[in-house]
């Protein structure tokens, strides 16, 4: 038995879906929606569509907006003794034998402890962020400065790089979107760091398996569809907002001021003058409006975009 957590926060017609395609694993699972204080009908739509009377689903709600992470941890925190745990994305669409093989992967591997799939766009196409290496100095700089990509061959993602691994490999980071991690290493590494509000928690997370002489493995054979962003639409720059944060904490916390005061001041620089320049841009393509509910503000409804 596989124990799924799915942190919903207004999924809509996504979450019925995604709920639909775990439970149709070829191997047993538990699924428990984690709702984060959603205002849409997804849990509605996922009662309808039958799923409220399995007793394989079972729904927490949250009552507030606690954060991907916390939410996160909460439902890992309700789940039984499986010795595997998949987080899953609520727009995120399993294949069947998805799950099976992911356990399997980190089966055959006693010092894995956290595998990845191969996560791709609505048409086929992958998601380059499946396939990632952990954020550095040289290559967060790379992405950030304009012309460095070519100069600096450190950029952050490597999916473009050439072709998937034909087999189970150990990376250094994959999609936050599809993780399943071994309960023993869980208990050794710790849940999600709940200082990460939304976005790169994943990133932490995988920095300390690492750390901690655990493995990041991507399983190539492990497939998902995953409609990126569709819970954090209507708060584009609130998103923008903690997922610049969340950069800031994880430079912070793994490469801070005291070893590198220069590097990370120019760092900080960067980070913000990006978040500025996407602001600029994501108001320029709304025709210059601002979104529904006014501004950037650090309170963002949280479910994982």
């Amino acid at each position: 038995m596989i124990d799924i957590v799915v942190v919903n926060y207004n999924a809509g017609a996504l979450l019925p879906r995604c709920v639909a395609a775990a439970l149709a694993s070829t191997v047993p699972v538990r699924l428990l929606i984690v709702d984060n204080g959603s205002t849409d009908n997804s849990l509605e739509l996922v009662a309808a569509a039958g799923a409220g009377d399995d007793a394989r689903v079972a729904v927490h709600r949250t009552g507030a907006n606690l954060g991907f992470g916390r939410a996160v941890n909460l439902g890992l925190s309700r789940t039984g003794g499986s010795d595997f745990l998949l987080v899953l994305n609520p727009d995120c669409l399993l294949a069947a034998d998805t799950v099976a093989v992911m356990a399997a992967a980190l089966a055959a591997d006693p010092r894995a402890g956290l595998a990845g799939g191969v996560i791709r766009n609505a048409d086929g196409t992958i998601q380059r962020g499946c396939l990632r290496r952990l954020p550095t100095p040289a290559n967060v700089l790379a992405d950030l400065v304009p012309g460095l990509r070519g100069v600096v061959k450190t950029a952050s993602y490597t999916v473009d790089d050439g072709a998937l691994p034909v087999g189970v490999s150990e990376v250094e980071a994959v999609s936050g979107s599809l993780m399943m991690v071994r309960r023993a290493a869980l208990a050794e590494v710790g849940p999600l760091d709940e200082r990460f509000f939304l976005h790169c928690e994943d990133l932490d997370w995988f920095m300390r398996f690492r750390h901690a002489g655990w493995k990041v493995v991507l399983e190539p054979r492990a497939e998902a569809v995953h409609y990126q962003g569709s819970c954090s639409r209507r708060y584009p720059f609130r998103v923008l907002w903690h997922k610049h944060a969340g950069m800031q904490k994880y430079y912070l916390k793994h490469y801070g001021f005291r070893r590198r005061p220069f590097l990370s001041g120019l760092m900080l620089a960067g980070i913000w003058g990006r978040f500025l320049h996407a602001v600029a841009l994501t108001a320029a393509r709304r025709g210059g409006g601002k979104e529904a509910g006014g501004g950037v503000r650090p309170a963002v409804p949280a479910g994982r975009p």
